[in-house]
Formats: structure tokens, C-alpha cells, sequence
């Protein structure tokens, strides 16, 4: 085959620091400095990067050491190009200007180094969401997100529930809490043992993706169905 047939395919010229290649592909330039990224999520490189998995400070790894559960990330340092990407998804990126943000754990892509962020528990779940957690980001800088298909953003100036697996995104001033009395995915014949969503109020948004995340088929153990848990999320302050 020809380089000429394979022109379509040829790589983007940046156009700053995050450069999308394709719809589920993210070129990140590296110039003598670093960017956080999801653990996993490298599929290239070009030049000099350095690669060291992020504990995220001592009380992060606390938090990841008392609970077993996490948002793995790797610190990329040096000068190149970066692509990442994770499933195929579409990726999003965004723009804080001196602002909060939270991201589902299952969605955070990357990050650049000088946006702060930490790993919190969604409140209110208790023993019911064990595995949800929240990475909330602050401060100027871009950040990519992924989706299972095209998102929808809703404005939650009036109260919005969604499947915790659903949301990939939400606005600092957002309020969030958790409900247990419905469960949606048993009303659409789906269940897998989840009986909660997570709520949002307050002026600002939050990004749905169509999709609840991978789906826990029913199984049987020991003579009983058992319910699969629900996957890593990462949710509201």
C-alpha cells in the first residue's frame, strides 16, 4: 500500500498544548514540562517522555490504601507528543479558567500539571457505593474527558438525577447527593444490584453520556444470583 492512500490518516498539526487527532484520539505536546493522564491511557509516543505512576500525595494514597478503589494516574514529563485514548471513546477537552471542576473516574483522560485536583468520595453513598469516587480539578488549564458516545449537557438550575455511571462531568458550584429510593436501570430491566443515583442542584451544569458504563451480567453463585457491583465513578463535591 502506498503512503498516498494512507494521506486521510496523516497527524494533525497542533494547535496548542491538546490537539485531537480524531474524535477518539488526543495529541498532548510535551515542551520540558509534564501532564497528568490516566494510568493505561497511552497508546504513542514521539521523544523524550518520562513516565512515573501518581500516588497523588500522602493523603490521596491514604484515601486509595483505606478503600481499595482509586483513580489511577501516571505523571508524563519531558519534551515530545503524547497520544492517548481509552476504548475509542469520544474524547471532550475543556478550559478551566481559575475554576472547580469534578469528572467521573471512569472519564478523566488528562490533565494539565499545573490544574490541581484530589480524589474524594462521593458523600451521602455509604456502604451502598463503595467504589464511587470523585476527581475534582481547580485552577486555569485544560482538561480531556471521555464519553461513550455523544454527550448531552444539562443545566441543573433545575434538580437532575442521573445513573452515577452516566455522568461524566459536573460544574464546581454543582450540589450533589445521593439517592437510594429508585433505581433506574431496574426500571428499564437492566439491574445489577444498583439502587441509587446521584443528584445535582444548583446553577451550572452536568455532561451525560449515553451510556451506564459497562454492563454486570446477572450470574449465579453458590446457588444464588448475586448482582454485579457497579463500576469506578467519580462524582460531585
Amino acid at each position: 500500500m502506498s503512503e498516498t492512500n494512507l494521506e486521510q490518516f496523516r497527524e494533525v498539526t497542533p494547535a496548542g498544548r491538546f490537539t485531537l487527532q480524531n474524535s477518539s484520539l488526543l495529541k498532548l505536546r510535551l515542551d520540558n514540562d509534564s501532564i497528568q493522564a490516566k494510568l493505561g491511557s497511552m497508546v504513542a509516543y514521539q521523544g523524550e517522555v518520562r513516565f512515573e505512576h501518581q500516588g497523588g500525595g500522602l493523603g490521596r494514597f491514604f484515601k486509595k490504601a483505606l478503600t481499595g478503589e482509586g483513580v489511577k494516574l501516571m505523571s508524563a514529563t519531558g519534551t515530545g507528543d503524547l497520544f492517548l485514548a481509552q476504548d475509542a471513546r469520544k474524547i471532550m477537552v475543556i478550559d478551566l479558567q481559575n475554576e472547580r471542576m469534578t469528572v467521573n473516574g471512569d472519564s478523566i483522560l488528562a490533565f494539565e500539571g499545573d490544574v490541581d485536583w484530589d480524589i474524594r468520595r462521593v458523600e451521602g453513598a455509604g456502604r451502598l457505593a463503595g467504589g464511587l469516587f470523585n476527581v475534582v480539578l481547580e485552577g486555569t488549564g485544560k482538561v480531556a474527558v471521555t464519553s461513550h458516545g455523544e454527550p448531552v449537557l444539562l443545566d441543573t438550575s433545575t434538580p437532575t438525577f442521573a445513573d452515577p455511571e452516566s455522568a461524566i462531568a459536573w460544574s464546581g458550584g454543582v450540589r450533589t447527593s445521593v439517592r437510594s429510593d429508585v433505581s433506574f436501570k431496574t426500571f428499564m430491566g437492566r439491574g445489577s444490584g444498583e439502587t441509587f443515583q446521584i443528584s445535582f442542584e444548583g446553577p451550572g451544569w452536568v455532561l451525560i453520556q449515553p451510556s451506564e458504563g459497562p454492563t454486570v451480567p446477572e450470574h449465579t453463585h453458590g446457588g444464588e444470583s448475586g448482582g454485579g457491583g457497579i463500576g469506578s465513578l467519580f462524582g460531585g463535591d
